[in-house]
Parts: structure tokens; sequence; C-alpha cells
């Protein structure tokens, strides 16, 4: 057994060397929309402009055999970054009506932001039982988006309506509002820094104090970009981020913007009740003090406690 902080990881074979090519391909405009289970390809153009707009779209997928470089030197040119898979260690109750966005853990609490106009809110969870100990709910004009902490502030986004709300932690008072010149889908805090995601290979450097942005992080496998960057999370000095409408997680320099591992939770959608069809893989919470990490997804019954064992 070889030990990886932050999590206990096992050295073990897999099937899904190839995914890291398959992530690559997002870089060059392919029209797939897909996760990495083996099925089908289905082409961007077969989408309904409807399915685009609720920012969630039922997850589609195709072999890894057919995917293929039509250049031996392109396949040569790719350094894989560290592959994992991943060990169940706990199972936690979640709201399955909850269209998670946003998913946090700070001192001891449970921290949970949901999406879609309507329905979207922002509550403290007890992590045992799934209670929840407080909540507020966002006007129905808005759609709810990723969470943060930083000290006692904590920051929620919407999608597209260009407001960021400021609130208290500890009581879920709304405290401030704050203006997002692009889409709000991810955000992490670490090095004195937000890092704001919006759906494309870039994540956005924003200063926690007055949410001015002050630059951006171009996010590459390959040298390729990454596209779809969702749900975000700082760990030991990393960025991780869900790629949406896969079942992936990357692990992100923030130096560079390298993707320096690749977390393949394939399988894990299916060992819980989900709540339809956009009941796809988003959310990653860490707790820093015992060294947990936690995933769940959209409209899951389910949040999982996982161990990352190495390929």
């Amino acid at each position: 057994m070889k030990t990886v902080s932050p999590q206990r990881v096992v050295t073990q074979t897999s099937g899904f060397g190839a995914a890291v090519r398959v992530i690559a391909l997002m870089g060059f405009g392919l029209p797939y929309f897909f996760s990495f289970a083996p099925a089908t390809v289905l082409p961007a153009s077969s989408l309904s402009t409807n399915s685009l707009q609720t920012n969630s779209l039922q997850t589609t997928s195709l072999p890894f055999s057919s995917f293929f470089f039509s250049s031996v030197a392109a396949q040569e040119a790719l350094t894989e970054p560290q592959r994992y898979s991943y060990k169940i260690v706990n199972r936690y109750p979640s709201d399955m009506a909850a269209f998670t966005q946003g998913l946090l853990f700070n001192e001891g609490v449970l921290f949970r932001g949901t999406g879609k106009r309507g329905a979207s809110t922002l509550s403290r969870i007890e992590l045992e039982t799934g209670k929840t100990l407080d909540e507020v709910s966002l006007s129905s004009r808005y759609f709810g988006e990723g969470i943060e902490v930083v000290g006692d502030r904590l920051f929620q986004l919407t999608w597209q309506s260009h407001v960021v709300f400021e609130y208290d932690k500890n009581t879920l008072e709304r405290r401030a509002t704050h203006y997002n010149p692009t889409e709000g889908w991810g955000l992490a805090y670490g090095n004195d820094t937000l890092y704001l995601s919006d759906g494309s290979d870039e994540l956005h450097l924003v200063d926690p104090t007055s949410f001015a942005f002050t630059g951006k992080l171009r996010v590459t496998l390959n040298s390729q970009p990454v596209s779809n960057l969702n749900e975000l999370e700082f760990i030991n000095g990393e960025i991780w981020a869900n790629v949406w409408q896969t079942d992936f997680i990357v692990r992100i320099s923030p130096e560079s913007g390298i993707v320096t591992g690749l977390i393949d939770l394939s399988g894990l959608s299916e060992r819980t009740a989900r709540g339809g069809a956009e009941a796809v893989l988003n959310g990653i919470a860490y707790d820093e003090e015992n060294a947990r990490l936690f995933v769940t997804g959209k409209y899951w019954a389910t949040l999982y406690e996982i161990e990352l064992i190495e390929q």
C-alpha cells in the first residue's frame, strides 16, 4: 500500500488507461458530449437547445476502443497524468430532490448549494443524518451554483445572473452581493485566491476581499484545453474539478493549470438512487482536519466518502 496525500492510495491495474486521451479530445473541438463508460456516441447536433439551457444533460458515453488518433506522433506526444479509481469508505444520506451545484465541508458542517430556478437553496447540513440545520432560498429569478467559504464569509454563485451572494457562514444571513462578469459554475478558495469556473477551459482568479477579477488560469491536459470545468474544491495545494457530464474529476496545478491527476468515478452513480436524467456526478467536499474526501451528484440520494486507488 502506498500513501498519497490527501487519501490512502492502493496501487492497482485498471482498464481506463485511454481516459486521458478521451478528455484531451475535448480540446480538439470534437462535436461530442460524453462520459466514459462503454455505450454510444451522441453528436452535439442532436441535442436540443432546451437541454443545453438547463446546465445539465443526460450523460452519454462512448467506448474507449473506438477513440484513436490518426497520427502516431499525436499519441506519442501525450503524457498521462496520475490516474485513480476509488474505494467507498462511508455512505451518508443526501436529499434526492437537491440539484447539487456546490458542496463543501467546514468545521464539522456540510454546506450545499442547489440550482434550478424556483428551487435554488443554500443549506447547512448535519453530515451523519442528512438533516438540514439551516437553509435559505434564492428568488425564483436565480439559478444557484457553486459555493465557497473564506473565513466567516460564504459565497454562492448564480449561473447567468452575474450575481454572487455573500452570507454569514454561521447564520446564512445575507451580507452583500457582488458582480460576476461571466457565468458562475464552481468556486474554490486557496492560496489567498478564489478560483471561479464558468464551464470553459479557464478558471478565473478572484480577490476574495473585493471580488475583483485578477487573472485567468487555462487548464490543459497534454497541452490541450479541458472544458466543462464545473464544481471545484481546493485540496492540499491543488484545484479539483468535476468535468461536467462525465464521471471524472481532474486535479489541477494552480501554478500552471496542468492536469496532474485524473480520478475515474465510473459506476458510483449506479450505486445510489437518483432522481432523473439530470442526476450526474457533481460535488466535491474535503474535511481537512480528518483528511476525508466526499463526493455526490445532482439528485443523488447518497453522499459518499471515498479513498483513491492509484492506478
